[in-house]
């Protein structure tokens, strides 16, 4: 088993409960790690025989630009395409950060994380 590790996916979105949200946006940060059996690609030196981290990457940026009022509603959408799309993954955990978010007070960033496996 190996894991594959895709960190600090910076994007820009429109996720949250509140109007003003849906309306100007917020940065965000996107960590991924996924597990799978790395072996063969170890030793065949063949991206067929590997989770695809340019694939990772482009559900991420898919998933991201459908607005959410929730952070839990996206993570599960990026899990639920891993798991659906990449057959090799064993185990995932997608955190999603909104950073400097709009709750009353200096908060660097909230992070949900969520964790699924096959």
């Amino acid at each position: 088993m190996g894991i594959i590790q895709v960190n600090n996916i910076k994007l820009y979105a429109f996720h949250g409960c509140l109007d003003e949200e849906a309306k100007i946006g917020s940065d965000y940060r996107v960590d991924i790690e996924v597990k799978a059996d790395l072996k063969k690609s170890a030793k065949t030196d063949e991206l067929i025989d590997t989770v695809d981290y340019v694939h990772l990457n482009h559900i991420v940026k898919e998933e991201m630009a459908i607005r959410s009022k929730l952070l839990e509603e996206v993570a599960q959408r990026i899990l639920d395409r891993f798991f659906k799309e990449l057959r090799m993954i064993r185990k995932a955990k997608v955190s999603v950060a909104k950073i400097n978010p709009p709750i009353g007070g200096n908060v660097q960033e909230v992070v949900i994380i969520l964790t699924k496996k096959r």
